[in-house]
């Protein structure tokens, strides 16, 4: 499978799904190739779904380059403790939490191997897959900082919505036939 094999697996009732398969990863002019790429290839690995992984990690890895494949892989992973973190901080009622020190290495955040924008960009659609609203925030202000506007912005997490939409969809399905 590749993007195509996901939208044709797609079942009708999910058609809007397969639609905006098309146009957030396929048809994509907003963000740089790296950009979308990184965003696919960081975002199905948040999903959780082995079957999204399976079928888009190939065309992610055939259009990054070697650094920043491994850079999207690393923002999926350090994002994935992140979010649990501080989301939960978050949700306690005890703002003591956030003046506690994390204690937590995160140096790939400081040092990437790729632009600080799109590594930003790609931790963020994680953090919209894992729910972690301190986390958007954080990221958001930093791509605002550095110049990136909100369109641009929204197609990292719209990608994320659909990646997210299409493995449960398929996973469930997976399920359902058995």
């Amino acid at each position: 499978m590749s993007l195509d094999a996901l939208k044709a697996a797609l079942p009708e009732y999910a058609k809007d799904l397969k639609l905006n398969l098309g146009s957030v990863i396929g048809n994509n002019d907003k963000l740089s190739q790296q950009q979308l790429w990184g965003t696919v290839l960081a975002t199905a690995i948040a999903s959780r779904s082995a079957i999204v992984l399976r079928e888009l990690e190939p065309e992610a890895k055939a259009n990054l380059t070697p650094e920043a494949y491994t850079a999207a892989k690393a923002a999926a992973a350090v994002m994935a403790m992140n979010n649990v973190f501080y989301r939960t901080r978050h949700l306690l009622s005890d703002p003591e939490y956030g003046t506690l020190r994390a204690g937590l290495r995160m140096n790939v955040i400081g040092n990437p191997g790729v632009e600080k924008v799109d590594f930003e960009l790609w931790s963020l659609a994680v953090s919209a897959v894992n729910g972690c609203g301190q986390c958007l925030d954080s990221h958001e202000q930093v791509l605002r900082k550095a110049g990136i506007e909100r369109d641009v912005i929204q197609e990292s997490f719209k990608i994320a919505a659909v990646v997210q939409a299409v493995g449960a969809t398929l996973d469930a399905e997976a399920v359902l036939a058995q």
